[in-house]
């Protein structure tokens, strides 16, 4: 299944929007504390945007609830122009199931199964059981990320940046219109950090995957199609970078 099949989705559509999102913690007990006030935000098809501030800016809050994670105290949250706060826990996990992948600072793969392996797993978790189908999508990933030696090698046996590549394949088995990624370049060397880069980078280009990078590294963000900044959970400036 893929980005057509989910209601709403379109490519004249923004694949990310937001209106006044608010998230607060401790509701109605006396250490309420809001985190994220009335941010407002906009993605459409094939952007690629930086999300920088500094440490405690609302940067992680924000990840999570853009990835249907966590629900916002208030405001609304559209994914592919679908309104989400009506939607109940399974109804949710299938529309970030489908629409949205994920790269983590830490790669967070399985170290018991293949590079292969891993790049299946969402793609289990929807249908229950291995195919063929599901083995040619991943070694067809492994091989835009330049693994295809690796692909039937325990992770455990690969590099940093090897493995944040395949942590990129299986984030794009499902075709997800949107690509959240934090940090992902954090415990990565500079080369390594720059190829993970520029492989997210060539996806979005190739596939017109809309992406929302969060980094604290300012060369990687100048690369980025704009560069939104949070601080003390608002949104403080939203620019296009110069090209």
């Amino acid at each position: 299944m893929d980005n057509a099949s989910i209601p709403g989705a379109g490519a004249n559509q923004s694949v990310l929007r937001l209106e006044g999102i608010r998230k607060a913690y401790g509701v109605g007990t006396p250490i309420e504390t809001e985190v994220l006030h009335g941010i407002d935000l906009r993605l459409e098809r094939g952007e690629f945007c930086a999300l920088m501030g500094p440490s405690g800016s609302g940067k992680s809050t924000l990840l999570n609830v853009v990835g249907l994670l966590d629900r916002p105290t208030g405001g609304k949250l559209f994914i592919n122009d679908s309104e989400t706060s009506h939607l109940d826990d399974k109804a949710l996990t299938r529309l970030r199931g489908y629409s949205i992948g994920f790269v983590f600072q830490y790669h967070y793969l399985l170290p018991a199964f293949t590079a292969a392996e891993n790049v299946m797993m969402p793609m289990l978790a929807d249908r229950g059981r291995p195919n063929d189908d599901m083995r040619r999508r991943a070694e067809l990933l492994l091989e835009r990320v330049q693994l295809t030696p690796w692909r039937d090698s325990l992770v455990v046996n690969m590099s940093g940046g090897q493995q944040q590549r395949v942590a990129v394949a299986r984030a794009l088995a499902m075709n997800p219109a949107l690509l959240l990624a934090d940090e992902p370049t954090g415990n990565l060397d500079t080369k390594s950090a720059l190829n993970v880069f520029e492989l997210m980078r060539q996806m979005n280009r190739e596939q017109s995957t809309t992406v929302l990078f969060v980094t604290h590294n300012h060369d990687l963000a100048a690369r980025c199609d704009r560069i939104v900044q949070i601080v003390d959970g608002r949104i403080t400036s939203d620019q296009p970078t110069p090209h």
